[in-house]
């Protein structure tokens, strides 16, 4: 049977959030969500959530979704929260994790238990890629050698009855330890090592709550009518026939526009700007564009490249890519490399090989800015 303890009693402090960290929001859920429903997923028989008193009542409304799980109250400090559930928990294998991170993979989870099967005890750790050092009062006193460094992660799996022997003697001795493969390295043995993965990281700090990068698709089509030019990508382009628009017409950037209210979640251009507003009637696409981009800063995000492609027939567009990649990426604020825009026909398919209208497709890559 295995237990799976998840310390939860912290107030996470240095996130600087009105609530403790692990109970704030990420990618729509609670911190605490995503690593019960890894536990869960993994197959723990049992779960129990250390945490403080404050945060008992909403704790205990995340858990509905797992029968396994339950709470108990935590201590002031991690030994002591991980003491008291040790003392209660039916498993054989326990495996402690930190709350705190919602990135843990059911690799490492089943990493874990079969290194504490094979060798009595499983901790993630990854090999330090900076170099270590220890310091005091501001000087370095040592710095070990770089491959025999590890950051050391959460879960840490050992059999219940070890590593609750070894919290017994460490009360006795009144020492305390920062995570449980010190308290089994001073009193029982050496722990093993399990691979852990570098996307398992620990939230500390706000930034570390910024949303992760979003990708988004749009299209868009317009079909030719009256006129001796279109607008693409914010150029004017010399051609027979004008593209039939409630604004300008330009494709382009109503396909890259679309492409960037979806990666951040927002509705789309028609919402935003419908073509039965009078106010956008002959609207130049470009300024849109520029409220799409004020909109997603708003959301939390910027654009970090864009890729486009325009499927004509006719005008023929080599000339005015260079142009149109500027002026995007000069309203996106992004390099003028991080736009790329290609142009072909349909090979005279269908209602774009027939030259009735143009279609792009657009995609982007947002990242996650500051408030």
């Amino acid at each position: 049977m295995i237990t799976a303890i998840i310390c939860a009693a912290g107030k996470g402090t240095r996130a600087g959030f009105s609530e403790n960290k692990v109970l704030h929001e990420l990618g729509g859920l609670p911190v605490l969500s995503w690593s019960l429903s890894a536990f869960s997923a993994a197959g723990a028989d049992e779960i129990i959530v250390a945490c403080s008193e404050a945060d008992e009542a909403r704790v205990k409304a995340l858990l509905a979704p797992f029968p396994a799980a339950r709470t108990m109250r935590g201590g002031s400090t991690r030994g002591e929260s991980v003491y008291n559930a040790l003392r209660c928990a039916q498993g054989d294998i326990v495996l402690v994790h930190d709350a705190a991170r919602p990135f843990v993979s059911h690799k490492t989870i089943r990493a874990c238990v079969e290194s504490v099967k094979q060798y009595g005890s499983g901790v993630c750790a990854i090999p330090a890629s900076d170099t270590v050092a220890l310091a005091a009062d501001g000087n370095i006193f040592s710095v070990p050698a770089r491959e025999t460094a590890f950051l050391v992660q959460t879960p840490q799996g050992f059999y219940r009855d070890k590593l609750l022997a070894a919290y017994e003697k460490a009360r006795a001795e009144g020492l305390s330890f920062t995570d449980e493969s010190g308290v089994y390295a001073q009193y029982v043995a050496p722990p093993h090592i399990v691979a852990g993965e570098r996307e398992n990281r620990k939230l500390t700090y706000a930034e570390d709550f910024l949303p992760a990068e979003r990708v988004g698709f749009g299209v868009d089509t317009h079909a030719f009518g009256e006129g001796d030019h279109v607008i693409l990508g914010g150029v004017r382009i010399p051609h027979g026939r004008g593209l039939l628009a409630h604004s300008d017409g330009d494709v382009v950037c109503h396909a890259l526009m679309d492409a960037l209210l979806s990666a951040a979640g927002l509705d789309d251009i028609g919402h935003h700007f419908p073509d039965t507003d009078e106010r956008f009637r002959g609207a130049d696409s470009m300024e849109l564009m520029r409220k799409v981009v004020v909109m997603l800063s708003k959301a939390g995000y910027a654009a970090k490249n864009a890729s486009i492609s325009v499927i004509a027939e006719q005008p023929r567009l080599s000339p005015f890519i260079a142009q149109m990649k500027e002026n995007l990426a000069g309203t996106l604020g992004v390099r003028k490399s991080a736009v790329g825009i290609a142009a072909g026909t349909n090979e005279r398919l269908g209602y774009v090989g027939e030259g009735k209208g143009i279609t792009v497709y657009a995609t982007v890559l947002l990242m996650p800015v500051k408030a």
